[in-house]
């Protein structure tokens, strides 16, 4: 009797968290395409294509970052990265294959240029993108995270379901 009660009980929990796990190729493609351009306003601040994303646990994203090139800009979105599995970085037309290792940040210089990523979502939650001036421009630290303080920038949420 026990045992049938247990039984029972382990039977129970695993269809009630069922609907979190991910199962499957995390890398099946084709990826799901989402572009964010990042143009200049006069006022010398960065501004975005679109702020509000929506993605779902366990699907392929390629996120396409496109700068006009006015300015240096720094994109963060350390939470999103660290709760994602993160396979290719592109830059210029170069592939990094990252397998699961992860980065800071990407930084676009004072030219035209573009950058994407391909990742899969793993944990839900609200993820802050930012992107503000490369902390040299401010005369803050090499490699300085973060929002930097009085600077310009601007912010997206990515909302992983």
């Amino acid at each position: 009797m026990i045992r049938k009660v247990a039984l029972a009980a382990v039977c129970a929990f695993m269809a009630a968290s069922a609907h979190a796990q991910v199962g499957g190729n995390l890398a099946a493609l084709p990826a799901v395409d989402i572009y964010i351009d990042i143009t200049t306003s006069k006022d010398g601040a960065p501004v975005l294509s679109k702020t509000d994303f929506d993605l779902i646990t366990g699907d392929y994203y390629r996120l396409n970052f496109k700068s006009d090139g006015k300015k240096d800009w720094r994109v963060e979105l350390p939470d999103l990265l660290q709760n994602s599995h993160l396979r290719v970085v592109t830059i210029n037309d170069v592939e990094v294959h990252l397998q699961g290792l992860t980065f800071r940040a990407i930084e676009f210089d004072d030219k035209p240029n573009s950058a994407s990523f391909t990742l899969t979502p793993i944990r839900p939650g609200d993820y802050q993108l930012y992107v503000g001036p490369n902390p040299l421009s401010l005369d803050r630290p090499i490699g300085e995270a973060g929002v930097q303080p009085g600077a310009k920038a601007a912010f997206g949420k990515f909302h992983v379901k």
